[in-house]
């Protein structure tokens, strides 16, 4: 059985290694001129199985204000009838009930990945610059402190492997925190929390899978439309057509422009977010750290300090990505100005499109055209729950096929 695989990002990838897996041969088809050119190339770096908390909830409604005026430094909003439709959908998930079932059903579908990925490093045996890091979520306030304890409480409830720390405690986790300049007054520790690149990762996966014999990869194709006949979907056409007894659409961001015209919309938005790629500095964190008050996150990989966050509402506009990652770099200085080498000129600046749903759940699974299948919509998540959703969308084929 033939089975092609639409995008060749981490989730595509992965979703191309377990159905190669379980016997099926796989044609994983991209635009780009290689795997990992898109959301995946330059991304935070971080596997955070414990920080799946929506971004829908109640005290998202405070924000709105600053967002909308522009006061927000980490987020710019350009309003069109795209957004307005989808914020409407991601507005009515802004309940305390909603967001605590988003965040533990995320939460699920991440715990479960950090095991098939265990199983998967010690299956392939290549190198993707994986550690072990652990992560420390950054308080600022009394008020983040009450929202990460009930948060906390909540996954612990669920086996998740999370604590509470106080500031002195969490400095003691992290030495480098001391020569923070930002204040804060307790952080947010998983010890199981890790660090890998996704575009080595991608990389590596793809020359396991090639060797397999069972995958094989169309770059530089573009994917016009689906090619659908008595609501079954028989494969694509575009540069190059081809036939497949079933389709799994892994596009991301680019998944609802594929879609629609076959009478699907998965409501997902484009926002985009940004990462530099630094030297270390004199005092750079090894565990992973990320900033709530901020929403930036440094990542010590590869030997560099990846830095990266920010959230953009502004369609696929790619327009200011030089001022955004001036932004970036600012507030990272003022934040953590021992955490890595500012002074350098050739920083590898990077911008990409996180797939964004309403809920914050990513769309897996059979669709109701037959043979058509969606692995899409993981928003600011892909890396982290990447094996879990390629497994259970391979899962939902093997059902049916």
């Amino acid at each position: 059985m033939h089975v092609i695989v639409l995008g060749a990002g981490v989730v595509g990838v992965t979703t191309a290694y377990y159905l190669a897996e379980n016997g099926y041969t796989v044609t994983v088809v991209d635009r780009a001129s290689d795997v990992a050119h898109g959301t995946s190339f330059a991304n935070g770096g971080q596997l955070s199985y414990s920080f799946t908390d929506a971004l829908a909830k109640p005290g998202f409604i405070a924000t709105l204000p600053a967002l909308l005026s522009g006061r927000d430094p980490a987020s710019r909003v350009k309003l069109s009838p795209a957004l307005l439709s989808w914020g409407m959908r991601f507005l009515a998930q802004c309940t305390s009930r909603r967001a605590a079932t988003n965040t533990l059903d995320v939460l699920s579908l991440a715990m479960r990945s950090e095991r098939l990925l265990d199983e998967l490093r010690d299956k392939t045996n290549f190198d993707f610059s994986y550690r072990a890091a652990g992560k420390l979520v950054l308080l600022a306030n009394n008020d983040q402190l009450a929202v990460a304890r009930r948060g906390t409480e909540l996954k612990q409830a669920h086996g998740c492997d999370v604590e509470l720390l106080t500031r002195e405690q969490a400095i003691a986790h992290e030495p480098a925190l001391a020569h923070l300049q930002r204040p804060f007054v307790g952080a947010v520790f998983s010890a199981s929390d890790e660090v890998a690149d996704a575009q080595l990762f991608c990389r590596g996966l793809r020359d396991y899978l090639a060797a397999s014999g069972r995958v094989t990869f169309a770059f530089d194709q573009s994917i016009e439309n689906l090619t659908i006949d008595n609501r079954q979907v028989t494969g694509i056409s575009g540069d190059r057509d081809l036939q497949g007894d079933a389709v799994v659409v892994c596009l991301g961001a680019w998944s609802a422009e594929l879609l629609r015209p076959a009478g699907l919309n998965p409501h997902i938005y484009p926002v985009r977010g940004y990462s530099v790629t630094l030297p270390l500095g004199e005092n750079p964190p090894s565990v992973s750290v990320s900033s709530l008050a901020d929403k930036i996150v440094f990542s010590r990989l590869n030997g560099s300090m990846r830095i990266a966050g920010f959230a953009d509402f502004a369609d696929f506009n790619t327009a200011n990505d030089k001022s955004r990652t001036d932004t970036l770099l600012t507030i990272a200085k003022q934040v953590a100005p021992q955490a890595a080498d500012y002074s350098v000129e050739n920083a590898h600046r990077w911008g990409g499109f996180r797939p964004m749903t309403p809920d914050g759940q990513p769309l897996v699974g059979a669709t109701r055209i037959r043979n058509l299948y969606l692995n899409t919509g993981h928003g600011m998540l892909g890396w982290t729950l990447a094996c879990a959703s390629a497994f259970d969308v391979t899962q939902a084929i093997l059902k049916t096929h």
